[in-house]
């Protein structure tokens, strides 16, 4: 009896010390999610009936992770931010009045921890940038929310302010950028990377515009000063359950279109996916918003999400930019999200109404994929009226990360 007593607490002490050693994979749902010119007068109320089919769509999908492109950045001078008030706190809004409460009947609500950093839309440079001849300081104010909850259109003083920012917005902050995490993970935000400010000129190689003449585009003093990120490009750690970190490597690339035979849309929209590449590689001329030079220089797992404006078989892409990410080193080209609802005009891996493939989540090579798609399912319960929501379908996939050897 003794002896079996004694096999029993070694055998249990040994199952103890196998589970600390051995820690088991994390399985991670993580998507993009492009909801298209979403405002602080949206966040800030609970009964937009285009939020609440957005957050629908999400809860249904339940990612543990979900980069979302085109929520403003709230900040002074914007519209609706008051003295006195933190600014970058729309993504949290977006979460209690909406992702918080279940949009539909069994649906689960969703209590997402929320990042946000400042971004270049709507940020006056001071300059000429789209060399029209003057130098446009102030913004009307923007048509407010439609009864349907979709946003107020552009008007044309609204898009002569937007040129001669440092990234396009009619307003500062417009089109902003967050990720929200679930509340098992932990974004760890004193690791967090940013490249809101870094100059284009820096990029080795770059492809700044030049005037049909041939003589540059920018003045020596603006190219000093312009910025490659129309948004900006963000390295959030996010640590998981098992001890590992998930690094999301976040961005939203202006669309290479809207400009004129210069093509500088199209330049900035491929050298801001290629700075990617640049970062994975440990390119000298990357730093960082904190003065940290240096690239990603780490072989800790990755994924590279976000609408970035490019697709690798059709559009006004210059050279290709999202076909050389995806073939990049660590870069997994195992998976390709597919939708599994047919739309008329779309191909199953367009992933907007524009029939394009432009939002991408591409992990490491180190993540198994276990599934995942581009979501064309319509909300039915919030309101939505028979629509899509949004002009894109979120993208979402499936990973294992293993645990932090």
């Amino acid at each position: 009896m003794k002896k079996m007593l004694v096999f029993v607490l070694v055998a249990t002490w040994g199952c103890l010390f196998a589970r600390a050693e051995d820690k088991p994979a994390v399985t991670v749902r993580i998507a993009t999610f492009n909801i298209e010119d979403v405002r602080q007068e949206d966040v800030s109320r609970a009964d937009n009936p285009r939020l609440k089919a957005i957050a629908e769509v999400i809860q249904r999908i339940g990612p543990n992770i979900i980069f979302l492109n085109e929520i403003a950045y709230d900040m002074p001078g914007a519209p609706g931010f008051k003295e006195g008030d933190q600014p970058g706190q729309n993504a949290a809004r977006f979460v209690e009045n909406y992702l918080s409460v279940a949009q539909a009947p069994g649906l689960t609500p969703i209590r997402y921890k929320a990042f946000m950093a400042p971004v270049n839309t709507g940020l006056f440079s001071g300059f000429d940038l789209d060399n029209d001849g003057k130098v446009t300081e102030t913004y009307p104010a923007p048509p407010g929310t439609k009864p349907d909850g979709s946003p107020g259109a552009q008007t044309p003083g609204g898009r002569a302010f937007g040129n001669d920012c440092w990234g396009f917005g009619t307003f500062p902050g417009q089109y902003g950028m967050a990720l929200l995490v679930d509340e098992r993970l932990t974004i760890d935000e004193a690791n967090v990377r940013t490249f809101q400010k870094l100059p284009w000129d820096y990029v080795t190689g770059n492809y700044l515009p030049t005037k049909p003449d041939g003589t540059p585009w920018f003045t020596e003093e603006e190219k000093a000063l312009v910025r490659l990120s129309s948004k900006s490009h963000w390295d959030v750690p996010v640590k998981l359950p098992n001890g590992a970190e998930l690094h999301v490597l976040a961005s939203h690339p202006t669309p290479p279109v809207f400009d004129g035979p210069e093509d500088r849309n199209g330049k900035r929209n491929h050298d801001e996916i290629r700075f990617w590449m640049d970062y994975l590689s440990n390119d000298p001329y990357v730093v960082d918003d904190n003065a940290k030079y240096g690239g990603f220089g780490s072989d800790a797992p990755f994924v590279i999400v976000g609408d970035l404006n490019a697709d690798p078989k059709k559009g006004d892409s210059f050279k290709n930019p999202i076909a050389k990410l995806m073939a990049a080193r660590r870069v997994s080209r195992e998976f390709t999200p597919k939708a599994d609802v047919e739309v008329a005009g779309l191909e199953p891996t367009d992933t907007s109404m524009f029939k394009m493939r432009v939002d991408y989540v591409l992990p490491s090579k180190e993540l198994k994929v276990t599934q995942g798609g581009v979501w064309r399912t319509l909300p039915g319960a919030s309101g939505a009226g028979g629509k899509f929501p949004s002009d894109h379908f979120p993208v979402w996939v499936e990973v294992v990360v293993p645990a932090k050897k």
